[in-house]
Formats: structure tokens, sequence, C-alpha cells
């Protein structure tokens, strides 16, 4: 009997600890209704900043897995044709950022108060002090992009340059400096660079004219034919109108693994 009962006390201690374990183990995965943009739009470009550490935090973002854009299967279908418009004119579209998981904007957050991390304010932020990104709306506890219809993009001049990939810890210039100074994206000249924290940002900004505003009313001529509105404080930001979860933030992994 003290063998029998010191294998049932056994047993029941190794049930104790693999039932938390697998269920832990379970990882949310995205409704069928999204889709990765590559499967839909194969040619459109992807430079997803966040899974790097070539964004305003310095590094790679919480929830990006992988460097990949996943959208509503409505939203790459609008995208691919504006990418249709844009390449009889001899363009490309570039996506920065797609659907965004609440625990990447919770990441956000938590950067947003540690008044002592500043080390990419020199590139991203240089004229805003950083105690003010939630009272200037630069940061906030929500995003559309969480709701997976709403993208960050830009247009590249067919064939794309070659653009260099970021050093980590090299020098840090302002977005808002000419586009020969800045860091050498190979998008079009927009004015700013992507996620660059100042009013210069906002897509009718009247101080953005010449070529830059050429390009910026480009973009947005031809999202708004292919069914999306522009967040007018980013010339970048886009959302697909009528999106199919305009109420629901989701928060599955950025990765192919969660697609069904």
């Amino acid at each position: 009997m003290p063998i029998f009962r010191a294998l049932a006390v056994t047993l029941t201690a190794l049930a104790a600890l693999t039932v938390p374990a697998t269920a832990q183990a379970a990882t949310p995965t995205a409704p069928r209704e999204f889709v990765a943009l590559s499967d839909v739009a194969p040619s459109i470009l992807q430079d997803i900043r966040y899974a790097t550490r070539h964004n305003f935090v310095g590094r790679r973002i919480d929830g990006y897995l992988e460097p990949t854009c996943i959208l509503t299967r409505q939203a790459a279908e609008g995208l691919r044709q504006a990418q249709a418009k844009l390449r009889q004119q001899g363009y490309t579209l570039k996506v920065y950022d797609c659907y965004r998981p609440q625990r990447a904007v919770d990441h956000f957050v938590r950067w947003a108060k540690d008044l002592a991390d500043e080390k990419m304010k020199a590139e991203f932020y240089p004229n805003v002090a950083k105690d003010r990104l939630f009272e200037d709306g630069y940061i906030a506890e929500k995003s559309g992009h969480s709701r997976g219809s709403t993208m960050d993009l830009t247009v590249v001049k067919l064939p794309p340059r070659f653009q260099r990939p970021y050093v980590p810890g090299e020098p840090l210039v302002a977005c808002f400096a000419p586009r020969n100074q800045r860091f050498p994206d190979n998008m079009v000249d927009m004015g700013t660079g992507y996620d660059c924290f100042d009013p210069l940002a906002h897509t009718d900004n009247p101080a953005i004219t010449g070529v830059a505003r050429q390009n910026r009313d480009l973009l947005r001529t031809t999202m708004i034919a292919a069914s999306f509105h522009n967040l007018p404080e980013e010339w970048w930001h886009y959302t697909l109108d009528g999106e199919p979860f305009p109420d629901t933030y989701f928060d599955f992994p950025v990765s192919r693994c969660s697609l069904r």
C-alpha cells in the first residue's frame, strides 16, 4: 500500500505541473478573415520596421515574430487594387506596418512612460519632449492597426533602388531633414521619413510643397480610389472604409503561423 500511495501522489504532482504548461503553450491565432499580404499582392514591397531595431523604440517590438504583413482579406484585396493602379504609373506600394497586436501597443505605452529611454529621439522625435507623446497623440493605448484593416505605407519608384539595412548604433538624423541627409529609404520623397513625430508629417501640412506634395497626393488619391481613408496626422497611415472588425482589437502574434 505505501508504494501505491507514493505512486498516486507522484502522478497527481505530475498532472498539476503539466496542465498549466499546456495552457500556457496555447497561442492566439487569427480569425479566418486574416491573410498574409504576400499571398494576395506579392508585388507589394514589405519593410516591417517593428520587427527590426529601426523604429522609435530602438528594438524589436513585442509580438512581431516575423517581418511580414498580415491584414484582413478585404484590406489586402484593397491594397492589391491600389497596387495595380500604381504599377501602371511606374510605382509600387511599400508597407511598413499592417496588423499590430495589442501586446505591441502595450510595448509602446511602457516605452513612452520610461522617460529615460531616448536613444532614438534624434531621428524620430527630435522636437517633441517624450513626456508629451501621449498628450500630443503620438502614443495611445489602443491602435486601429490592431483591428487588422489599417496599414502604414508609402510609394516607391520602379525599379526599386537598393536600400541598405539600418545599423544599430549608427548616427541618427532627424526624420524631417532633407531627403539626401536622413536614413536612405528607397521611397519617393514624402517630405519626412516614416514614423516621424512632427507636424511636418501631417498629410496636408502647408510646408510640404513641390515633389513631396505631389507624392503625398499620389498616395492619397490612389488609396481613396481603393476605398481607404487617411489619418490626417500621418501621411503614411490608411484604414479600409467599412473595416470588418471596427470594434475588435486582436492580440495574436505577427507570424504566418498565426494564420489558419
